[in-house]
């Protein structure tokens, strides 16, 4: 059964917005303050590598706990000094 395409479908799909996060190119534009105090406050469950889409990553570190808090304590270093992530840009 082919699926019906509706003005109203259509004009609601074309405007939906792209996501707020990502620029072109795949770079995601992330505030380096809320990073980190989402990193102080809950990168032992990894949220921090979520925000930068790394989500292997994040999962991860949720498992371990943060590396038993280790992991967690050098990805605060990291992003408190502004480390150049892959695909991450800091905006202020």
């Amino acid at each position: 059964m082919a699926e019906e395409t509706t003005p109203a479908a259509t004009a609601a799909h074309e405007a939906a917005p792209a996501p707020a996060a990502t620029a072109s190119g795949g770079t995601r534009k992330l505030n380096w303050m809320l990073t980190l105090v989402l990193s102080f406050f809950f990168g032992s469950l990894g949220v921090d590598r979520f925000m930068m889409g790394q989500i292997g990553l994040g999962i991860l570190k949720l498992i371990t706990w943060g590396g038993m808090g280790i992991w967690w304590l050098i990805d605060f270093i990291l992003i408190a000094t502004k480390h150049q992530f892959p695909n991450v840009e800091w905006v202020d």
